[in-house]
């Protein structure tokens, strides 16, 4: 990070908020001209500080809007266990996000359905179907208070 100076950080700012400014545009909050920003962006993109663009879609409107996050108790802690498990579970379109956690529980997934039915259709077909759970223990999102989609830097 010591490469990153104060124009960085406000373009990667910036960007985070909202991906589809221009160069003009970012040019201009900045107080550069659009080669340098242009630049800028490049040397970020290709030093892996800008991993990728996105879109952030809303749950709701495409009937993913009932939110659960699963702790989950492997069997076993080994080494191929752990792997099978991970292998699985990218593969489970329902889980938007895996963790590996300490304490408890060894994986923290963030479950994303239209509803209890579906969510109970997903525990009993899906995750039931994946051998190295030993146990899971589910919270039920009643309101998401925040999320700001990024880092605070």
């Amino acid at each position: 990070m010591d490469q990153l100076d104060d124009k960085d950080f406000n373009i990667l700012r910036l960007l985070q908020n909202d991906a589809k400014l221009t160069i003009k545009e970012l040019a201009k909050e900045v107080n550069l001209s659009a080669s340098p920003v242009f630049e800028r962006v490049k040397r970020l993109e290709q030093e892996g500080f800008i991993n990728r663009y996105a879109a952030v879609l809303d749950a709701e409107k495409l009937n993913r809007g009932f939110t659960v996050f699963c702790q989950v108790k492997l069997k076993i802690h080994d080494k191929s266990v752990g792997n099978d498990f991970v292998n699985e579970i990218r593969e489970i379109d329902e889980v938007a996000e895996c963790y590996n956690i300490s304490g408890d529980y060894d994986f923290l997934l963030k479950v994303q359905v239209r509803d209890m039915k579906h969510y109970q259709d997903f525990v009993f077909n899906k995750l039931g179907s994946v051998d190295s759970i030993g146990s899971t223990h589910s919270t039920f999102v009643m309101a998401e208070v925040k999320n700001i989609h990024g880092l605070m830097i």
